[in-house]
């Protein structure tokens, strides 16, 4: 065993633990960032930038099918071919993490690869080598698709996040096991170029965590594009006979080319040696205080925290570790304010509170609502307005405790609505606001409105 001393270990290098590392190794600390996989992690290879390419590409066809009701006319043939090379080439470089390894060396830090796992306080143990952290080690080993328990899936070439973003052809037929934001992203995209896309999901509506109302929204507009879709289905078992695959649910079979598995993540826990800095590793998560600290020398960012899987929050957080590791004032992590939008057309944005969850913590809730379709800028936008915004308000207090946006804008809009729910504007004053005419987020002052 090589012993090597060094000030900080940053195991994992996801957007958290890249930013962090980066951040310590410039105030000039000797970083050592240990990656089994591409540095930059799933993020700019198998999720948020590539997945947002094809959501992009999908999109323009999705306008240009309009362009019959609002502009005369157009023919649309779609071309997956141009969306695979641009994934290669501009987003992923091949799947090859140079530019990232480039950054974080320019930076200072050391890059070594292979399985990193604790080994006591401050320690990480990379195969022969030992790396003693003087200042500590920061956690972001982040997450894998969950493998479901259902019979014959495991035998099956079913796809992930990982192995679609990859794909050069399209299938003629797409089923797609999970309704949640990569799921419905996906599915749409795939539906948009041509696939004949079912949608599987075992809870009773698609986006579960939104708000009802906002699934109800996306459900219709994904039937009006002609996706199929079965909530609160059963799926019994799942074969492969070389040319395709047979879904069995308790509805009967159902054929397709493809299969993508989209049900959730599991934390890359195991194996990482939590039981030697006295952390539980079968607790379903890294608990850390308001900045971030699991314990001595030790802090996590990211997934494993359980604060929502997005890559805003892993960065947020490794911006707080690493002035905590500095000895530097600042904020601490406040998550009353997360906000997240799923990128389907529309998109479904949301921040804090759902209506359910403010009411289950005993807030007196008061609701506020627009419908973007009746908005002066939806009226004109016409064909792909559906949206809504939805208000949660603490009607004690006077402030908002957390919003939905959805439409073509709503990731956009979200950013007044996460403001005002960060910090606590009142409803008064956002009710005496100026809001541009005619704009999407116009609607924003009638929802208010609605809560006076």
């Amino acid at each position: 065993m090589t012993r090597h001393d060094v000030d900080v270990v940053v195991l994992g290098l996801g957007p958290g633990g890249e930013y962090a590392a980066q951040k310590l190794a410039q105030a000039g600390l000797d970083v050592v960032g240990v990656e089994r996989d591409l540095v930059g992690g799933e993020c700019p290879f198998y999720g948020c930038i590539p997945s947002k390419m094809m959501i992009r590409a999908a999109n323009s066809l999705g306008e240009a099918r309009r362009v019959g009701r609002l502009a005369g006319s157009a023919e649309v043939s779609p071309d997956w071919g141009a969306v695979a090379t641009r994934i290669d080439k501009q987003a992923t470089n091949h799947w090859r993490d140079d530019a990232h390894v480039e950054r974080l060396e320019q930076a200072g830090v050391r890059i070594v690869r292979g399985e990193g796992r604790l080994d006591g306080t401050g320690v990480v143990r990379v195969g022969d080598d030992e790396y003693v952290a003087a200042r500590g080690v920061v956690l972001n080993v982040g997450t894998s698709p969950a493998t479901l328990p259902i019979d014959g899936l495991a035998e099956t070439p079913y796809w992930t996040n990982r192995e679609i973003v990859k794909v050069a052809e399209l299938p003629q037929s797409l089923a797609v096991i999970g309704g949640g934001p990569i799921g419905c992203e996906l599915a749409q995209v795939f539906a948009r170029f041509g696939s004949r896309v079912t949608m599987l999901e075992v809870a009773d509506r698609l986006l579960a965590p939104e708000e009802p109302e906002s699934s109800a929204l996306i459900e219709r507009v994904f039937s009006d594009e002609g996706i199929r879709i079965e909530t609160g289905i059963t799926i019994e078992r799942v074969d492969h006979d070389g040319a395709g695959f047979t879904i069995t649910t308790d509805r009967g079979e159902i054929e397709v080319a493809q299969l993508l598995v989209a049900a959730g993540r599991r934390l890359n826990l195991q194996g990482l040696g939590l039981d030697t800095v006295g952390v539980d590793p079968e607790a379903g998560l890294v608990e850390t205080d308001e900045r971030m600290r699991v314990g001595e020398r030790l802090w996590a960012v990211g997934d494993i925290t359980g604060h929502g899987p997005y890559t805003h929050v892993s960065m947020y957080q490794g911006e707080i570790v690493a002035r905590d590791v500095l000895g530097q004032d600042g904020f601490t992590a406040d998550y009353r304010a997360v906000s997240r939008v799923t990128f389907t057309d529309p998109e479904v944005g949301s921040v804090g509170m759902s209506e359910q969850q403010a009411r289950d913590a005993g807030i007196d809730v008061r609701v506020g609502h627009a419908d973007l379709a009746e908005s002066s800028r939806g009226w004109i936008h016409q064909q792909g307005a559906d949206g809504l915004l939805k208000l949660v308000a603490d009607a004690e207090r006077g402030v908002l405790v957390g919003a939905s946006s959805v439409g073509p804008s709503g990731g956009e809009v979200l950013g007044l609505l996460a403001l005002a729910v960060h910090a606590e504007v009142p409803l008064e004053r956002l009710a005496s606001m100026h809001y541009a005419y005619p704009t999407f987020h116009r609607a924003v002052d009638v929802a208010v409105t609605s809560l006076l």
